[in-house]
């Protein structure tokens, strides 16, 4: 029996929206068996980040090597790594381990517009975990930080994506959720662009996007689907996700893991 086996590595959300959290439960609702490699503690919740506690490069090391020796991984998610001690660890990991399938979302900042990453670890992004990278995830304005370039319509959304291509991974897959308009991904795999447009929903309850597309994205990579289907699945079912978002906190609450099996309606 193939049981298909995701990993995360990335940060704890106490809010249970974004992070690990998210991505287990992402794991979950789309029929993989999840795994997880802590990098970072979060206290927040749909309002704010009030702490971060990051852990031990080698211990996250640690966390990744128990499983992936033990259990197996057939596709890897990385999410909320703080800092380049952090990041440089997960891409020797990476390539010590012989892991290629392999979902970077470079996570910068919260829902809540705090910072989550340090501005040193920009660079460690770009040039040890983004050439091993299968996919990268980027939202406008991490794609903004990361190639210095404004990026506000669809033509500078592929501008974008040659730029962020040059940084090594093998596919780009831009996320225009910050246009106006319906919202449109756009895959870049060096050469073809293919676009992904979906509905719009006004709700504020959209905690967790980015981290839950992501995770959607290796679910269905590891289960077997090529890069362009399991993009344009996971963009179906984050809409879906964000349709039935769960109305939690004062803040932003987050979307619902598993609207595609129950609802609160």
């Amino acid at each position: 029996m193939k049981i298909p086996r995701a990993l995360t590595i990335a940060g704890s959300d106490s809010g249970g929206g974004a992070g690990i959290q998210a991505d287990i439960k992402t794991f979950s609702a789309l029929g993989v068996f999840g795994m997880s490699a802590i990098a970072a503690l979060t206290s927040q919740n749909t309002v704010a980040v009030n702490g971060i506690v990051e852990i031990d490069p080698e211990f996250v090391s640690s966390q990744i090597r128990s499983v992936v020796l033990d259990i197996g991984v057939d596709a890897v998610k990385t999410g909320m790594l703080s800092n380049a001690g952090i990041i440089s660890r997960v891409a020797a990991d990476l390539r010590e381990l012989k892991l290629e399938t392999v979902v970077v979302d470079p996570v910068m900042v919260a829902k809540s517009g705090d910072r989550l990453l340090k501005t040193e670890a920009v660079t460690a992004y770009k040039t040890e975990l983004f050439p091993l990278a299968l996919v990268i995830t980027p939202n406008l304005h991490e794609a903004e930080a990361l190639t210095g370039i404004k990026v506000e319509t669809p033509d500078q959304m592929r501008t974008a994506c040659r730029m962020l291509k040059e940084f090594g991974s093998r596919y780009v897959v831009l996320k225009g959720g910050h246009l106006p308009g319906n919202p449109m991904d756009l895959l870049y795999d060096g050469r073809d662009f293919q676009e992904y447009v979906t509905e719009r929903f006004d709700t504020p309850h959209t905690h967790g996007t980015g981290c839950t597309f992501a995770s959607a994205i290796a679910s269905f990579l590891a289960r077997g689907f090529p890069v362009n289907e399991a993009v344009g699945n996971a963009k179906k079912y984050i809409t879906g996700a964000i349709a039935k978002g769960l109305p939690l906190g004062r803040g932003h609450g987050p979307v619902h893991h598993f609207h595609e099996m129950y609802t609160f309606e």
